[in-house]
């Protein structure tokens, strides 16, 4: 027989063998951490609670800020039956098994069912529709957890029906807040260890969270697994126990984009500072292509004319890049972010195409005039085409004056107009020398 105690007393902590995390999961908004927008005084999901009320709610928010713990939050302060899907595993056999409960529950005991579903943004959307009629009528309340876009990854309809409530990023002082009150907690936490850890070890631990409470938690409990009771979580260990962690990036979802963002219009401001700390964050994340496909791009649509050869540096620092491999691959990326970041700007040939792209929407069937038209047979020449073709080779600075290249609709149009930066200032010359011939040679 064993001496251990008695796994079935209700005296027995029945927590204790969970996660660290999961322990001092907040029970009630005071506990919370960060989230003052949604929780503080007055509101909007506080007094919701405070009123013991519930509507079908999406919580929206990066991964370890209490969008879970929220939603249980609220589904505990009513009288209601709390219902606990996976968007990953359950699909619509379970929701159909969740209906035909929910009516039963209903109809015998007039009682409210709460459905909550982690990672909402997985479900297909054949499974929202699914779910749909039922949140419109109000058979169950929908609580929804999810760490993309709603306006993106979840059906309009849906999110019609539902409350949003964006969930912010954690700042250092609020990992560092929960930090302190797991070390300091007697019946949840580690308070009974007595443990001590220094301002920089704690930031330490709080920065290894990387924005996720749960991980800096994690990080925590491991540090005081390496710690004797009594005894102090120096720097060495913190840092042993965040390990070398990678930011938290998903490059399918949001946060992917948001730096990409980040990246281009830190360019396109020439704010070089900028544009180098958030291409280091995403080389930090690996995803290399993403990186190099959009630095292309900010050479042709931000530096555009302005710089024609920024896209020819960029090529070869992305080709010295994958020659010369990482670490010294970084020196490629930072030539070519802070060329493309102090270079003069111009995005005239990118609004020159999306004038061009309108024009046809309004022209679909413009067709290029008669001079320009290619005549390989004899019977193309005799209907006119290539007729009135000036070669330009034949003109003076290799201009023909009052060559019309555009359709009758169009002929005055002018989509591309350059700007007086960089390389631009003397195309705009010569483009300016350009207009008055074809001026002249029309007698204007």
């Amino acid at each position: 027989m064993s001496d251990g105690p008695d796994l079935f007393s209700a005296s027995v902590d029945v927590n204790r063998f969970a996660p660290l995390a999961e322990r001092m999961r907040p029970r009630s908004p005071d506990e919370f951490v960060g989230q003052a927008h949604l929780l503080g005084p007055g509101a909007p999901l506080r007094r919701l609670m405070e009123r013991k009320q519930i509507v079908s709610s999406l919580f929206w928010g990066p991964p370890g800020v209490g969008k879970t713990t929220l939603a249980r939050m609220l589904a505990s302060g009513v009288d209601a039956e709390l219902v606990i899907l996976s968007a990953v595993s359950d699909g619509i056999p379970r929701i159909r098994e969740v209906v035909a409960e929910a009516e039963r529950r209903r109809n015998q005991y007039s009682r409210r069912t709460v459905l909550f579903v982690d990672e909402i943004h997985r479900w297909a959307k054949n499974v929202q529709e699914q779910a749909l009629p039922h949140v419109e009528s109000g058979l169950f309340v929908l609580l929804g957890a999810t760490t993309e876009n709603v306006s993106f990854e979840v059906r309009p309809a849906l999110v019609s029906r539902c409350r949003v409530f964006q969930l912010q990023e954690l700042t250092l002082d609020d990992i560092a807040g929960a930090l302190r009150r797991a070390l300091t907690d007697e019946k949840r936490g580690l308070g009974k260890r007595a443990l001590t850890v220094g301002d920089e070890a704690l930031a330490l631990l709080a920065r290894g969270g990387a924005g996720d409470v749960r991980k800096a938690l994690g990080a925590l409990e491991m540090a005081a697994g390496l710690t004797p009771d009594g005894g102090e979580i120096n720097v060495d260990t913190a840092r042993e126990a965040v390990g070398t962690g990678l930011s938290r990036h998903d490059k399918d979802g949001d946060q992917h984009f948001d730096l990409l963002s980040a990246l281009q219009k830190s360019c396109r401001g020439s704010n070089a500072q900028g544009a180098i700390f958030w291409a280091a964050k995403l080389l930090q994340t690996g995803d290399v292509v993403s990186l190099w496909r959009r630095l292309k791009v900010i050479a042709v649509e931000d530096v555009g004319m302005a710089m024609p050869e920024a896209i020819s540096i960029v090529r070869a620092c992305e080709e010295g890049f994958h020659s010369t491999g990482m670490p010294e691959g970084r020196l490629f990326v930072a030539h070519a972010v802070v060329t493309l970041a102090t270079a003069r700007k111009s995005n005239r040939a990118y609004a020159a195409m999306n004038a061009a792209l309108a024009a046809l929407e309004e022209h679909p069937n413009a067709a290029p005039p008669l001079p320009l038209r290619n005549a390989p047979t004899e019977l193309l020449k005799e209907l006119g085409h290539g007729k009135g073709y000036q070669p330009p080779w034949d003109f003076k600075d290799h201009y023909a004056p009052g060559q019309v290249y555009l359709p009758p609709p169009l002929e005055r149009s002018v989509f591309y107009r350059p700007s007086k930066e960089g390389y631009e200032a003397e195309v705009h010359e010569r483009m300016s020398h350009w207009w008055r011939e074809d001026k002249a040679s029309r007698g204007e």
